[in-house]
């Protein structure tokens, strides 16, 4: 019987328990950091729980690719008394074939909600990360430029606070598409919505 992907996240989660009481430790730990200096200067044993964690992990995102067993989670996001249920990436598995196909298929209810949950509310690009403050890091954008962002992506995911409300509009690789370093070819241009100024919460 092939484990599925809600399994998988239960194994991940008790094995990085495991690491952190202690149950699991890595030897070759020192090894495994190229500069002496550094090796010495940080705590070893923290660093064999990371390790051994990663390693595990890695074995999980081969069972995966063997058994093409989806990385997608279905998440629920509530905002003015209206949900949306839709996919996305789980942060400590991979996406498989087929998966981006999916995330692909609910970019338009996604995109819808949002769409209905945002009427008169004012929007704000968020800057990438290096911005030093928080009016360094929100660009007010109007809704014509917002439109242009959603039919250049790929797929949407949303996120919900109490009184804003956040459109991540993505493209390319989804096993790549959250980090800085992808970019152009991956990536994730974040909206906030909000009535007034946006919050400081860093998104």
């Amino acid at each position: 019987m092939t484990y599925t992907t809600e399994q998988l996240i239960e194994i991940l989660d008790r094995e990085l328990r495991e690491n952190w009481q202690g149950k699991r430790i890595l030897l070759s730990s020192a090894e495994r950091i190229n500069d002496p200096v550094v090796a010495k200067a940080l705590n070893l044993e923290r660093v064999s729980k990371v390790f051994a964690y990663q390693d595990f992990r890695r074995q999980v995102h081969q069972y995966q690719q063997q058994y093409q067993v989806s990385g997608l989670v279905w998440r629920t996001s509530t905002f003015k008394d209206k949900s949306i249920r839709y996919p996305e990436v789980h942060n400590q598995l991979i996406p498989v074939r087929g998966d981006k196909e999916i995330l692909i298929e609910a970019k338009e209810s996604v995109v819808a909600f949002w769409q209905e949950v945002t009427e008169g509310m004012n929007f704000w690009l968020v800057s990438p990360p290096g911005s030093q403050s928080s009016k360094d890091r929100h660009q007010k954008i109007g809704r014509e430029y917002m439109e242009r962002l959603v039919q250049q992506a790929e797929w949407a995911e949303i996120d919900a606070a109490r009184t804003e409300i956040y459109l991540g509009l993505c493209w390319g690789d989804p096993l790549e598409y959250r980090y800085q370093w992808a970019k152009p070819k991956s990536g994730c241009d974040r909206i906030i919505a909000a009535l007034n100024e946006p919050s400081s919460i860093k998104i």
